[in-house]
């Protein structure tokens, strides 16, 4: 892997947001003041189709304006991730569609950069729900889903397989997630090793965790590109808001 990456770009949904401050200040601390994140994620973030959590609206990230920016930058050493991929199974898209959109996902990232970084799923923790705690986060999380335990289960078993066998194709590096990270919330690392385990997944070396909740709250409240907000769409065009740390961040 490259050790002078001047980019960064994070795909993903509630675990890439939930950690975004994590995964920035991570590569400040690795790539130095001047690195560039782009992000597209959001909770329950679709790779391919418009998806909803409660009053906030996304288009898929397939769909999001990150690709036209990715084109119009000038070239420079970059690092991609592609994380939490699964959303899709509980809308009720099959395995071989939401592989569908992540291998175009890999396809346009690769003309970006070969320095890809994929995340498998979180086999182990799905595995061990109870019927109880299952029907329960997915009355949360997705209302709309019928899908039984074992359904979901072989689902992410296809997907988890198909994305290790799309990595080695493109050439990109395959990360099994750690089941240690994981807690009561079969599905979101554990805020306490949220810097062990981006750490991890970027290959970034380690670093003390910085002290900046404010920049944490001002990044989770960054308006998107584009999002629906009960009904009605918000338009924010990104220039790349400048970090009180050090580095920019664009948000799709």
């Amino acid at each position: 892997m490259a050790s002078d990456v001047a980019r960064v770009v994070a795909l993903g949904a509630s675990n890439l947001t939930r950690g975004f401050q994590t995964v920035v200040s991570t590569a400040r601390a690795a790539w130095g003041s001047e690195v560039e994140v782009f992000g597209a994620l959001g909770h329950g973030r679709s790779y391919g189709a418009h998806s909803r959590v409660f009053f906030r609206s996304l288009p898929g990230i397939l769909e999001s304006g990150l690709w036209s920016e990715l084109e119009s930058r000038p070239a420079l050493p970059t690092r991609a991730l592609v994380t939490d991929v699964g959303n899709d199974i509980l809308y009720g898209f099959s395995a071989d569609q939401t592989l569908a959109w992540v291998e175009e996902t890999l396809r346009r990232l690769r003309t970006v950069t070969s320095d890809i970084v994929v995340t498998g799923l979180p086999l182990a923790s799905i595995r061990r729900l109870s019927p109880l705690k299952f029907l329960a986060l997915r009355s949360i999380l997705v209302p709309s889903c019928r899908l039984s335990h074992a359904q979901v289960v072989a689902a992410a078993e296809r997907v988890d397989a198909g994305l290790a066998r799309l990595s080695a194709a493109i050439g990109a590096r395959f990360l099994e997630l750690d089941p240690a990270w994981y807690g009561f919330d079969p599905i979101h690392v554990r805020p306490s090793l949220w810097r062990h385990a981006w750490q991890r997944i970027l290959d970034a070396p380690r670093s003390e965790a910085q002290k900046a909740r404010l920049e944490g709250l001002e990044l989770y409240l960054l308006r998107p590109e584009r999002r629906g907000l009960f009904g009605f769409e918000q338009v924010t065009p990104q220039s790349g808001v400048a970090l009180r740390y050090g580095g920019r961040v664009w948000l799709y």
